[in-house]
């Protein structure tokens, strides 16, 4: 019977030590309370110990938690709807604001986090036009959307990370009016740089065309000059020669036109034969 006593006297300590130790992991934030009153929020990581029955202990996720929202339609400054998907990051920040607000509960949170975040976008996105909410702005969008959603974020506890947006769309029959105007604007862009390209290859071609011409005049100008520089120099060549010894001369002058007039067996030459054409042949000297 006393080792029975004994046995249910250790089973009593440890389910009392037991109740009496609780644990703090590094991710996680804990919260204790005295009779439902909090009594101690700042835990670190570690080994702590409680009174049973009369302080009772509970545990929360401090990781990162995502809101990722639905993806919702807003209106731009221009009256078009695009739709935009976003996404939050965040934790708890102070742990009794957040069980107080929140009563610890983080699908609570995301649904309080929802319409910040939704009421930024609409009144971001209402701002500006489809082409700076697509490329131009939208870095900025998401850093004033951090920037006040983490200010509101604060009255529940929570500390806001990040707010990103993932995408911006268009809904189809915008899309399609948008791709139309983006076409017809590259039509135009190419249709100004094929004009300028032709305007260019005209002018280039103006351009050659009349070096062309000055080329050829020049060269033909140099090969008259040319041509005339020599035949004066061959004239006055031959005047020397024919100076020299003008009975050679006209011998050779005869001799080559002899050549050149009984070329072919076909040719037929009518003259007299006292002619002066012939004299070579009367006479070596050339006597008739």
């Amino acid at each position: 019977m006393n080792i029975k006593f004994l046995g249910a006297i250790l089973v009593a300590a440890l389910v009392l030590v037991g109740l009496s130790v609780f644990t703090v992991d590094e991710r996680e934030k804990a919260i204790k309370f005295r009779l439902g009153e909090i009594v101690r929020s700042d835990y670190e990581p570690g080994l702590y110990f409680q009174t049973p029955f009369i302080n009772n202990v509970r545990k929360f996720d401090a990781r990162i938690q995502t809101l990722d929202a639905r993806p919702t339609r807003y209106l731009t400054d221009e009256k078009k709807n695009v739709i935009v998907d976003s996404f939050v990051k965040w934790r708890i920040g102070d742990l009794e604001t957040y069980y107080t607000t929140m009563g610890g509960d983080a699908l609570r949170a995301n649904a309080a986090l929802f319409p910040i975040v939704n009421d930024q976008l609409r009144s971001e996105f209402g701002k500006r036009s489809i082409r700076e909410v697509v490329s131009g702005e939208r870095a900025k969008i998401m850093e004033i959307l951090a920037a006040n959603t983490k200010a509101q974020a604060v009255k529940y506890g929570i500390e806001v990370v990040d707010v990103r947006i993932k995408r911006v769309d268009l809904p189809p029959d915008v899309s399609e009016s948008v791709y139309d105007r983006m076409r017809a604007e590259r039509d135009r862009v190419a249709k100004e740089f094929r004009a300028r390209g032709r305007a260019e290859g005209e002018r280039l071609r103006a351009d050659a065309d009349r070096k062309y011409t000055v080329v050829l005049a020049e060269a033909y100008r140099d090969a008259q000059t040319l041509r005339g520089e020599g035949d004066a120099k061959a004239a006055e060549i031959y005047a020397k020669a024919y100076s020299k010894n003008e009975e050679f001369y006209s011998l050779y002058r005869s001799l080559n036109a002899y050549r050149s007039s009984f070329s072919s067996k076909s040719d037929i030459l009518v003259i007299e034969p006292g002619a002066d054409f012939f004299k070579y042949f009367n006479s070596p000297k050339g006597k008739k």
